[in-house]
């Protein structure tokens, strides 16, 4: 079962690289190619994908080191950026994950088609949302789950677990949680740290919100990228270069998630979920002072 959805990926990635390379092509002919440095798009590439692999995620990193590392790309440009450069590395992460991290079939495809149908299907709900209280309940939401999960890893409560897939009611809270993380994720909510809480308080191992997070990911990004890509809505170049340097950071962070202990990735998944929730709260605010303004 598995296999069918690395087909459907293949397809979706065939579509994607033959709209990409064909714009790619048309515009250099042209000389019109953007001038950044390769030396700051490939650090950058590299980096932010490294600590995507260890569900930091890139988005945020790649816009902070735009800025500091002074690589050029327009702000306009930046959500073209970062779908278009960022799906190969992400596809790569899924392939890995799905090959190298043992998950229930049924679990992985259910939570997969559920975040694509929330995308589809929720988007235009979550578009009418507030999105300062989607933020603070996410991010109080979030950092209570990260102290219950340290409760747990001091001994204080009982939680998590070991399984590696879901049935009856808890498979069809996964189904239903991943089509709201979905939903959320195509008005720019982050669906990493929220997916991994949802993993790990429905018992299963750590180690199975990778699989079905980064999978989430390739089955969505794809499809949002060809639409920039047609519209010319981001640089080739800077996009070219984080893709391959990318996945050279996908493969190196993939073995180090693969052979750390158990315990590690535990209070790494927690670190991600305490970021995540950070940076949401301060988003809330810093959107309700200028609102207030």
């Amino acid at each position: 079962m598995v296999n069918i959805v690395r087909v459907i990926w293949a397809i979706i990635m065939s579509v994607y690289g033959y709209f990409f390379i064909k714009d790619y092509r048309q515009v250099s002919a042209a000389g019109e190619l953007d001038d950044v440095s390769v030396g700051k798009a490939g650090f950058v590439g590299f980096a932010t994908n490294f600590f995507d692999t260890l569900g930091i995620g890139s988005f945020a990193p790649t816009v902070a080191l735009n800025k500091f590392m002074k690589m050029g790309v327009r702000d306009k440009e930046l959500p073209g950026l970062l779908n278009v450069a960022d799906t190969l590395p992400v596809m790569c992460e899924a392939v890995i994950f799905t090959t190298v991290i043992e998950v229930d079939p049924v679990t992985l495809i259910s939570m997969l088609a559920a975040a694509a149908l929330g995308s589809y299907l929720g988007a235009g709900v979550i578009a009418k949302m507030d999105e300062v209280k989607i933020q603070k309940v996410m991010g109080v939401a979030l950092l209570i789950t990260a102290i219950l999960m340290i409760c747990k890893q001091l001994g204080l409560i009982q939680g998590g677990g070991n399984a590696i897939g879901l049935t009856g009611a808890k498979l069809v809270i996964a189904v239903v949680g991943n089509f709201i993380l979905g939903a959320l994720m195509s008005a720019g909510i982050g669906l990493y740290a929220p997916c991994m809480a949802l993993v790990y308080f429905l018992g299963m191992n750590p180690q199975v919100s990778f699989p079905i997070m980064m999978g989430s990911c390739a089955t969505l990004m794809p499809v949002g990228s060809v639409k920039f890509i047609k519209e010319g809505a981001y640089p080739r170049k800077a996009a070219l270069i984080i893709a391959l340097s990318g996945t050279v950071g996908v493969f190196v962070a993939a073995y180090l998630v693969k052979s750390l202990p158990m315990n590690v990735l535990t209070w790494l998944v927690i670190a991600v979920i305490f970021y995540t929730s950070a940076s949401m709260l301060m988003a809330a605010r810093k959107s309700s002072k200028k609102i207030e303004a």
